[in-house]
């Protein structure tokens, strides 16, 4: 059985900031736990509708955990650009 292959996780610089306030335990699991399931299926999220002059950003909401991330996949598929996060 071949191991599924994760996409790299990166932050944008307001993304960081974002990460800087994160201070439960909660909001990190609940993060940790959506950032994993987009590194696995990078097409988990929504498409959020676009002009096209900026790359196709994603949604991904998980209500249970009460995180939202937006973020975008690069062409090879191989880095997720988290561009915002909200718990």
């Amino acid at each position: 059985m071949a191991a599924t292959r994760r996409a790299r996780i990166a932050f944008s610089d307001s993304a960081i900031k974002q990460l800087e306030e994160l201070t439960t335990e909660r909001a990190v699991h609940a993060l940790d736990r959506a950032l994993v399931a987009i590194s696995v299926d990078p097409e988990i999220g929504d498409p959020i509708p676009g002009d096209g002059a900026r790359p196709d950003l994603r949604q991904y909401a998980d209500e249970f955990e009460d995180v939202r991330v937006l973020y975008f996949v690069t062409a090879l598929r191989t880095v997720v650009v988290v561009a915002y996060i909200e718990t």
